[in-house]
């Protein structure tokens, strides 16, 4: 074994050998993969061996496409099988509401070149004969699932990795990681130690541990898993005889069940309700290639349900049944990338799905490691998208929750109850009293709606307009027509101070920094012009003599921007950040009379003259020493009021008995979602990420390309000279009783003119044949299915999609914002665009301006 290395993977399952793969790939020679036993000696080698490319994020999807598509190359570069049986599969709905979910899962495959196709359930009986297709209403068919031998796919990782010059060290334990002042790793083993550059977390099972040995403790939790084989099956032997094909891959929601072939028999495994955490404190380093004790009761009223279902199976003998851990993280994804406050420590754990996501992690990682930038829109995966609050405890209830939801309905409007409340602001009690409907927002407890008194505060979960829709209605109306407060503590809050605080956010930002008592919008750049940040940044006072400025941005993306911060302070330690999250909590209040109400609070004159539109101030607020920005997300005439926890209470207190007789009312997140959209306001990781530049955000006049030299501005002014692909833009729809939720298609009226913003197909895709033999394309039997397959309709073709939406309560509008062809962007032709909504294409027209106060009059007065 080497005692240097340019870059040490740990762990030898099959995400650790894609890694090592993809970074050899990328041209690093010096690179090493160290192994505690052999290979597979975690999850890899019990593992189902499926695998698939749908996701309920598309950019994860995309990522699970490229996994598929890899298979060819690395069988090729190793000569090792993976032994790839490319079936096809379905996705079989037992109810109305389970239907409407496979709608949106079709359409967001129209925009990702994916060739799935809503079918009957007589259709998927063809395919899969075992099936009383009685029991369902209709089906998906997705042509790229199958499975493989896990085995032999990760040591064709490994293969093609050391013939591309990589080593790989088996059966030495790593037991210890220590940092070097100037950031050398030591990577101390059972057989010495190596001197590493960058450090890869692909533990598995012992993912957990390894983030210990740096201080970090990883949301990820290992769940046991049960899948059975039966044995040979008369049906299955006959439907390969006579059709000369495997049996398609099932997924029914109802009986929480998977099943495939499995050389001639079923394989069934379960998502069961009664899960059970495996090692949930620490986990065995001598665990190995072994297997948990079967508990065929626990999962029980699976089986029934997949019985009923799947008769054909019910007769089959079991011949084994196989229980084994796999690693979680609380919300099904894998955690990727750098880990904030580590120099060049990474992970790549908590990669469930494997077989489906493996590739796709090892490319992201790699770019990232190698180029600074994963290449792909990540965030579904980042690290960094879980805080503090994600404890060992919580993780485990979270955990637990989504293994027992794994093939459950999320709604859009669906919050769900494991581990809360975590974090709660001084209100929590007061808005509960007030007939709150709470909502998690990056673990902390927040006002979502109000329910009227005497009615349950509680959503009715639905893919169409629920019980809500009135109370925020009315919540909307008197905010714009009066005032109303809302609790805004779910923002992100940064304070960034010292000598050079100016230059420092200047190199930072696109747009100038305020000049001291005021503020600016301004979004953040990669170094390839990609949008990674939005934020809203007031100068305050000097403090001892030092510039301070204070920021705030999106709650759920502070260590994903303090990582980015992080990086780029200088060396000196002359530049501080502190992040506030709790410690610093808000109110908003906003509205035609929301002037006269704060008046009454304030020892000062806060005039439009004397207190103007974006101007800060620091001030006492009923009593309350507090910091105010004029400025709301609704748009409107406005305040942000922000003060230590302590004095929560106080101010809120102050603002209710002042604004009685202005008829002040409480509103919640989800009106002031709405009245941003009657404004066309973005939104961050809906409207701006990193896959978009500055300008195909519609971020143009928060870009001052002649400023200074910024991070992305070289590639923001080439953006800028040569055009966008890529417009974001808003619409109204004419919906029905049912609204975009976001990766809805966005449909045009084209011709045979082709834009170029849909990514083909992956081309990698296997034919749909009935019980005969004969292929079946296209019939799109299934009830209420779209009209037409893909993404052609005659002169309609898919050229773009939605970010996000909902109905606009004060100008009476379903809208929706997205991204298409620059050429279209400012066409608001009627009868140009359509909108997929639940299976059905709505009419949609480009609104330039926002609906409500379009020249801002309102919030500048």
């Amino acid at each position: 074994m080497k005692s240097h290395a340019k870059a040490v993977v740990i762990g030898g399952g099959v995400v650790g050998c894609s890694v090592l793969y993809h970074l050899a790939k990328a041209g690093w020679a010096d690179i090493m993969l160290i192994e505690r036993s052999e290979l597979t000696s975690g999850s890899s080698w019990h593992a189902a061996g499926g695998f698939h490319t749908l996701n309920g994020d598309p950019n994860v999807a995309k990522l699970q496409a490229y996994t598929v598509q890899l298979y060819k190359e690395i069988e090729e570069i190793s000569g090792q099988s993976c032994s790839l049986h490319l079936t096809g599969g379905v996705m079989m709905a037992d109810t109305p509401e389970r239907m409407d979910f496979l709608r949106l899962a079709h359409a967001k495959g129209r925009y990702l070149g994916m060739d799935t196709e809503l079918i009957t359930p007589s259709e998927a009986k063809a395919m899969f004969p075992l099936m009383d297709e009685t029991n369902f209403v209709g089906a998906m068919w997705d042509p790229v699932e199958g499975h493989l031998d896990p085995s032999g796919t990760t040591h064709a990782y490994a293969k093609a990795a050391r013939k591309l010059g990589a080593e790989i060290v088996l059966r030495n334990r790593v037991v210890e990681l220590t940092q070097e002042v100037d950031g050398t790793w030591n990577v101390v083993t059972e057989q010495g130690t190596v001197k590493a550059e960058h450090v890869v977390n692909c533990g598995g099972l012992w993912a957990r541990e390894i983030g210990r040995m740096v201080g970090v403790e990883l949301p990820v939790l290992a769940m046991e898993h049960m899948y059975l084989l039966t044995e040979p099956m008369p049906e299955v032997e006959e439907f390969n005889k006579s059709t000369g094909r495997e049996m398609i891959g099932v997924l029914d929601f109802k009986g929480e069940i998977y099943t495939r072939q499995e050389r001639n028999g079923i394989l069934l495994g379960t998502y069961e309700k009664a899960c059970k955490p495996w090692s949930p404190v620490s986990t065995p380093w001598d665990f190995g290639h072994e297997l948990l004790q079967p508990d065929i009761d626990r999962i029980a009223p699976s089986l029934e349900i997949g019985f009923k279902h799947f008769p054909g199976i019910e007769k089959a003998g079991i011949k084994q049944i196989i229980n084994g851990p796999f690693t979680f993280a609380l919300d099904g994804n894998p955690l990727v990338g750098p880990v904030q406050g580590l120099t060049n420590f990474w992970c790549a754990c908590a990669v469930m799905a494997g077989f489906s996501q493996g590739g796709g992690v090892g490319l992201a990682l790699s770019n990232w490691m190698v180029h600074g930038d994963p290449g792909f829109d990540v965030w579904g995966m980042d690290v960094a998208r879980f805080g503090e609050w994600a404890t060992l405890r919580y993780t485990n209830a979270k955990v637990r929750e989504n293994y027992s939801r794994r093939f459950s309905i999320r709604f859009p409007n669906e919050e769900l109850p494991a581990a809360r409340p975590a974090q709660t602001t001084p209100l929590y009690d007061t808005m509960l009293a007030n007939n709150a409907v709470m909502g998690d927002s990056w673990g902390l407890e927040t006002p979502l709606w109000f329910a009227p008194r005497g009615s349950e505060p509680k959503d009715v979960v639905s893919f169409h307009r629920s019980n809500d829709f009135g109370a925020i209605s009315e919540e909307v109306r008197a905010t714009r027509e009066k005032v109303g407060v809302t609790e805004i503590a779910n923002f992100a809050k940064y304070e960034v101070s010292g000598p050079g605080a100016e230059d420092f956010l200047n190199r930072l930002m696109t747009n100038r920094m305020p000049k001291t008592g005021r503020i600016v919008l301004t979004p953040m750049l990669n170094e390839f012009g990609r949008l990674i940040g939005d934020f809203t940044i007031a100068k305050a006072g000097p403090r001892g003599g030092e510039e301070r400025f204070m920021i705030w941005g999106s709650s759920a993306a502070q260590k994903y921007h303090m990582r980015w911060f992080e990086k780029h302070l200088p060396k000196d330690g002359s530049i501080r950040i502190h992040r506030f999250d709790q410690t610093l909590v808000g109110l908003s209040i906003a509205g035609p009379k929301s002037r006269d109400l704060l008046q009454k609070l304030v020892d000062v004159d806060i005039s439009t003259k004397a207190f103007r539109f974006m101007d800060f101030r620091e001030m006492a607020v009923g009593g309350a020493p507090c910091m105010v920005n004029r400025i709301t997300y609704t748009g409107d005439l406005g305040y942000e009021i922000w003060m230590a926890p302590a004095y929560q209470r106080l101010v809120y207190k102050a603002i209710k008995e002042a604004g009685e007789e202005f008829g002040l009312v409480d509103f919640g997140m989800r009106a002031l979602l709405s009245m941003r959209l009657e404004k066309n306001f973005p939104t961050w990781f809906r409207e701006l990420r990193p896959i978009y530049g500055p300008f195909e955000g519609s971020m143009d006049r928060l870009i001052k390309l002649e400023k200074n030299d910024f991070i992305g501005r070289e590639a923001a002014a080439k953006e800028q000279a040569e055009g966008t692909k890529l417009r974001r833009v808003s619409f109204i729809v004419d919906a029905a009783d049912a609204d975009v939720m976001g990766d809805e298609p966005i449909w045009a009226k084209v011709g045979g003119k082709d834009y170029g913003t849909v990514e083909k197909p992956h081309g990698y895709g296997a034919p749909r044949f009935d019980a005969s033999g004969k292929e079946v394309r296209g019939s799109n039997a299934a009830e209420g299915a779209s009209a037409v397959r893909g993404i052609v309709d005659g002169d309609w073709r898919v050229v773009g999609w939605v970010t996000s939406g909902g109905y606009a309560h004060y100008v009476e509008k379903s809208m929706a914002q997205g991204y298409v062809p620059a050429a279209l962007a400012e066409n608001d032709s009627a009868g140009l665009f359509e909108i997929e909504i639940l299976g059905h294409r709505r009419p949609a027209r480009i609104n330039v301006e926002p609906p409500f106060d379009p020249s801002g009059e309102k919030m500048r007065t």
